[in-house]
This record gives structure tokens, C-alpha cells and sequence, in this order.
């Protein structure tokens, strides 16, 4: 029987070694192209440990991990089952969560990653 890959928590953000050369002596700083292929690499490690993309500009993306609460539905599961079903929607009401994150690449080529509510 084949073990599945455990899937890490955190990704690194980023890019490998010698995926870019930050700026030094002598050195440019990356263009847009160069900015949006280290943005691309950055977000593609997100998605492989879990995170989606909601949005998408030129070097920016909105990233969410998590689902909201159907309240509607549960609200019509709870009034159909007498209200046994309160405390299965009380329970996903208080443990669940949205995580949102925004990753900007800056004019040097670096991530930075501000966390949104």
C-alpha cells in the first residue's frame, strides 16, 4: 500500500536559489516579467499546501484557505431536526475560519505577505 505525501503546513515563499539574483553591486533590480514569474512560483507553493487564489493583479494576488459556514443551510438542518442539528452549527460556527493573505511582489524582487482579515 503506497503512503500518501503529507502535505506541510507552511510552504516556504521564497524563490529557490538561483531563481533570481537580488540586487547587488552592479545588479538590476528584476522587471515586471521577472517580478511576475517570482509572484507565479511563490503562489504555486501556496496552492500545493492548500491555499486558492481569489484574485489576481500584476503583482499582487489574494490567497484563502478555508470554507465559510453555510448558515442558511444549517439554519434549515436545524429546524428539520428538531434543533439537534444547533449544536453541529454552533460547532462549525465557532471552529471554523477564512484565511486571507495578500502577496505583493516588491520593485527588488522580494514577497511580502500582509495578512487580511
Amino acid at each position: 500500500m503506497k503512503r500518501r505525501r503529507a502535505v506541510r503546513e507552511s510552504a516556504s515563499i521564497e524563490p529557490p536559489p538561483g531563481y533570481y539574483l537580488p540586487g547587488g553591486p552592479g545588479r538590476e533590480p528584476p522587471d515586471a516579467a521577472q517580478r511576475a514569474l517570482i509572484l507565479d512560483w511563490v503562489v504555486s507553493r501556496r496552492i500545493a499546501s492548500g491555499w486558492r487564489v481569489e484574485s489576481r493583479s500584476g503583482s499582487q494576488v489574494v490567497l484563502v484557505r478555508g470554507q465559510p459556514v453555510n448558515h442558511v443551510l444549517h439554519a434549515f438542518l436545524t429546524v428539520f431536526s428538531c434543533l439537534v442539528w444547533g449544536v453541529v452549527w454552533a460547532g462549525l460556527a465557532l471552529v471554523n475560519r477564512v484565511e486571507r493573505e495578500a502577496l505583493t511582489v516588491d520593485a527588488q524582487g522580494r514577497v511580502v505577505t500582509v495578512s487580511a482579515p
